[in-house]
């Protein structure tokens, strides 16, 4: 199963409007998703917790990062938020399983924002997972000025519609060629 990951905590976002829709692609290409929308975490307790202490973490986070662990693929939906991601998505990933969550893990993005559609989380997010040997899948996406775009769960915008068909498409094969050489996390790890 590939793991969505709505990248704000802020509630009723444009980015788990916007993972919502990508999941209605995957289910189209009868794919298996499921998301992790970080508005329903109790992040602010992590400020209290030690990296290194499991079991100070919030039950509802431990949960989220078996989900990843346990992903074929990660999928991150991430907004703009002062030129960067935003930092409850951050914190998130600094509690994640290391190297489980990330060696060998397929990953892809899916920026948006306003102008820049969310480019500089995007570019940000690839040189972490770049960083923890995740498999950086390069075909992005970035949704320009998604307020316009993105209303009541549609995208009025058929060019970025491809652009989102395409990439769950070609992500699903890059995932099913990794494993085919046993080079994906489940594999490997």
């Amino acid at each position: 199963m590939k793991v969505i990951i709505s990248g704000t905590d802020r509630a009723h976002s444009k980015s788990l409007e916007l993972a919502k829709y990508i999941q209605s692609l995957y289910k189209e290409f009868g794919e298996e998703t499921t998301i992790i929308d970080l508005a329903q975490l109790d992040l602010s307790s992590l400020m209290n917790c030690h990296y290194n202490k499991q079991a100070e973490r919030p039950d509802d986070v431990v949960k989220a990062i078996e989900m990843i662990n346990e992903s074929e693929g990660l999928i991150v939906v991430c907004p703009e938020y002062n030129g960067s991601m935003p930092g409850a998505l951050k914190l998130f990933i600094d509690y994640w399983s290391y190297p489980q969550s990330f060696e060998f893990r397929p990953v892809c993005f899916v920026g948006l924002g306003g102008r820049w559609g969310g480019l500089r989380p995007v570019e940000h997010l690839q040189g972490v997972f770049g960083y923890r040997n995740s498999y950086v899948f390069p075909q992005r996406v970035f949704v320009s000025n998604v307020w316009d775009l993105l209303k009541d769960g549609k995208i009025s915008d058929s060019f970025v519609v491809e652009l989102l068909q395409d990439q769950a498409k070609n992500f699903t094969k890059f995932i099913k060629a990794l494993r085919s050489q046993n080079l994906d996390a489940l594999s490997v790890n």
